[in-house]
């Protein structure tokens, strides 16, 4: 996603409200931290990519989480609010995680903190996920073996989330999970450059208003 062009967008919507034409924020080099980054404030007015049903598939669908065609019969198939209900829980679950990652960013994550992640487990369990076996992609002509879920209700759209939080919590080292500098910046990113030192979610938003402000207070010194 170009920031620059989300920024375009949201200036010539001129509301708080997220539009679905608006592309979301992938910024995190993390899909779980890009889940709790669905809500942010990249210009003035905050905004919710899942604040309703069709804008968590949407969204789901600019994650590559879940592919078009499941989405597209979850439209088809949900009964009316349905989908407006799972986008609720969808915002609750990632307020829950908002809190676990932000009291334990910073520092290696221990088995200590298992209790804490009840939740997530208990939304895991829930998976009816299973392999099949296909003829191999790619030019190869062998088999492989590949990961499918079956999809019996539209609150089976949240496993994948999940999905991508346990693999936060279990395959990244949270000692590099980092808070943007920006004083009125939510967002959140995994910093996997090579001196570990990122500091703004995206050059072209925090870091280019922290050389704005930087390049004002020194003309202001010596003026």
């Amino acid at each position: 996603m170009s920031i620059a062009i989300l920024m375009v967008t949201i200036k010539l919507l001129g509301e708080p409200r997220m539009s679905l034409s608006a592309p979301a924020m992938f910024v995190a080099d993390s899909p779980g931290l890009d889940f709790l980054n669905s809500v942010a404030t990249p210009v003035d007015a905050p905004l919710d990519w899942i604040a309703d049903g069709e804008g968590l598939l949407a969204w789901l669908e600019q994650a590559q989480l879940v592919s078009t065609q499941v989405l597209q019969g979850m439209r088809k198939d949900a009964m009316p609010g349905e989908l407006d209900r799972v986008a609720a829980q969808a915002r609750d679950l990632r307020e829950w995680f908002r809190g676990f990652v932000r009291a334990h960013k910073g520092k290696p994550l221990t088995s200590a903190v298992l209790d804490e992640l009840a939740p997530l487990n208990r939304l895991l369990e829930r998976d009816e996920g299973y392999e099949l076996v296909i003829p191999e992609t790619g030019t190869g002509h062998g088999l492989q073996l590949q990961a499918m879920r079956r999809w019996k209700s539209p609150e089976s759209v949240l496993l994948p989330i999940g999905l991508a939080m346990a693999r936060l919590v279990t395959e990244e080292d949270f000692s590099h999970v980092k808070a943007c500098e920006g004083p009125a910046c939510t967002l959140l990113f995994a910093d996997h450059t090579r001196a570990r030192n990122r500091r703004w979610c995206s050059m072209d938003l925090c870091g280019n208003r922290a050389k704005q402000a930087a390049h004002r207070h020194r003309h202001k010194a010596l003026h």
